[in-house]
């Protein structure tokens, strides 16, 4: 299926990335706050691309998809030829552009298949995402391991990116929908874009938390070797992908049962991660919210492209709940110098309750 395909390959990078940070900050002779600095500029980068590719994507979206994919992937070689703080900021500014863009493109194709082919497809499609981050930041370690350079690496996954991007001429897609040009219609639909943007939101401060903090937990908290801590993250992403090949699985699940599943579940399990007291607990605990959250931002990406074939909800939708990747280092750093990491992480699990205030209102 191209549409997996092209989001496995766009993991790859994300999941590389993270082993190639202190190959690239020992090449720029760089200090931490610097490389912070310029990681910075994926964010500033990414949410203007998002909102402008919403407006310019919907009712061509294979042909958005294919852009997007290809500037995307040299937007990663680019990261090569960075020599200096300065180059490597502005070339992560691009890359968050079109990381970001990609982002929106892939969920209005998502969108525009299932309506016309009736298909289920967000919950694959979007487990691909772990599964690609999974492989490629231990293939990524072997390949420094052997010698091979930053250049060298980028170089790999650009090819990687544009080969997929090819297949997604086999994806056949319908006559465009027109968009309604009713201005109390798009009053509406930003209403529930918002709602919906915001409970994304919740899911995926919780998400990236995991993926940044994790790690750090388990060493100082819970004095894990750096190689069993190095698997926290992997544990929760593997769960996040279970949860959500289950529900593919399955008959329908009504969007209301996750919500209650995705709240109380997620919740419980972020906040047993940070208050459990030792390595096993922790990572029941993340595997245990990963299960939980992985169903739901896919599940609530579906609703929104079978309730608004215009596009602008998905569009919406997820461009709101990217501020929840933006927000969430921002949180727990603030947290963790007032209570501590590990309480840092358990109130996390507050988030959980507007999801489960959501099911009580929620009628199917």
């Amino acid at each position: 299926m191209p549409l997996i395909a092209v989001c496995a390959a766009w993991a790859v990078f994300w999941g590389s990335w993270s082993a190639l940070l202190p190959a690239i900050k020992l090449e720029l002779g760089i200090s931490a706050g610097d490389l912070g600095l310029a990681l910075s500029a994926v964010p500033v980068g990414a949410l203007p691309a998002m909102a402008l590719t919403g407006r310019l994507a919907r009712g061509r979206e294979r042909s958005a998809l294919m852009v997007t994919t290809i500037l995307f992937a040299l937007s990663v070689a680019g990261i090569g030829l960075a020599g200096s703080l300065w180059q490597l900021a502005a070339a992560l500014l691009l890359v968050g552009a079109t990381s970001g863009a990609l982002d929106i493109a892939l969920n209005l194709t998502t969108g525009r298949v299932e309506r016309e082919t009736g298909r289920r497809l967000f919950q694959p499609v979007h487990a691909a995402f772990p599964v690609g981050v999974i492989a490629a930041a231990p293939a990524t370690g072997l390949a420094r391991s052997l010698g091979y350079g930053v250049g060298t690496v980028l170089a790999a996954i650009t090819m990687i990116i544009v080969v997929t991007s090819l297949s997604l001429l086999a994806l056949p897609m319908g006559r465009a929908v027109a968009e309604s040009s009713s201005h109390t219609d798009r009053r509406g639909l930003w209403g529930l874009a918002v709602v919906l943007g915001v409970l994304a939101a919740c899911v995926l401060i919780i998400e990236n938390s995991v993926e940044q903090w994790s790690v750090l937990l388990l060493e100082e908290h819970r004095g894990a070797t750096p190689l069993v801590s190095s698997a926290a993250p992997a544990v929760y992403m593997g769960a996040l992908t279970t949860g959500r090949l289950i529900v593919q699985a399955l008959p329908r699940v009504p969007l209301r049962m996750m919500y209650l599943v995705a709240g109380a579940g997620g919740g419980a399990g972020i906040a047993l991660a940070g208050l459990g007291g030792n390595v096993a607990t922790s990572m029941v605990g993340f595997a245990v919210t990963g299960l939980a959250l992985g169903p739901l931002v896919p599940a609530l990406l579906s609703r929104s492209a079978a309730a608004d074939p215009s596009g602008t909800l998905v569009w919406g939708v997820s461009t709101i709940s990217y501020t929840g990747f933006v927000v969430s280092p921002l949180l727990v750093a603030g947290l963790s110098g007032w209570v501590g990491l590990p309480v840092a992480l358990a109130a996390l699990g507050l988030l959980g309750l507007p999801l489960v205030a959501r099911f009580a209102v929620e009628r199917s």
